[in-house]
């Protein structure tokens, strides 16, 4: 295995072609996917910091200052921003935000035992979020992680939106 630069340079430009033009379809995927996490029953704020959170998990730079970026500019606090990477141990989230980074943490992150959404998991969750806004939640995960082969392979640039990488 080989180990992992620590001196990689910031890519300036992405390693592909634009995906979207090479598979229009893409378009509507992506569409569909906002439009379903768009439906008020999380609030967007908690769909930004389980999507943060899935970029760290992931390790992909592009996604976490993406995240970052839109987590800002929808006024999120600096302190909560930076402290979803250590969010069962920070003070600035919710009951129901808890749940929803605890389970997009069990969805990402293998599990030593077996199951990775407990049963006691799901029923926390279900403690604050009905079935619609579990099933949104749900979509909310599948949505980053739809997007994460795309970050991983095409290596977009940091700081620069999905659509201004092929401008």
């Amino acid at each position: 295995m080989t180990a992992r630069s620590i001196t990689a340079q910031a890519p300036t430009a992405p390693r592909t072609s634009d995906p979207q033009q090479l598979v229009p379809e893409l378009a509507d995927v992506s569409a569909a996917l906002f439009r379903a996490t768009g439906n008020r029953s999380v609030p967007r704020a908690t769909i930004g910091l389980l999507q943060l959170r899935a970029g760290q998990i992931v390790g992909n730079t592009y996604l976490t200052v993406l995240h970052t970026d839109l987590l800002r500019k929808a006024g999120e606090s600096e302190e909560r921003i930076t402290s979803v990477s250590s969010w069962q141990d920070s003070p600035y989230f919710t009951g129901p935000e808890r749940a929803a980074l605890a389970l997009t943490e069990a969805v990402l992150q293998p599990s030593a035992h077996g199951e990775r959404v407990s049963d006691e998991l799901f029923a926390e969750v279900c403690e604050h979020y009905d079935e619609k806004a579990l099933a949104t939640l749900t979509i909310a995960i599948g949505q980053v992680n739809f997007f994460v082969p795309l970050a991983l392979v095409c290596k977009p640039t940091p700081g620069k939106t999905f659509a201004d990488q092929w401008a």
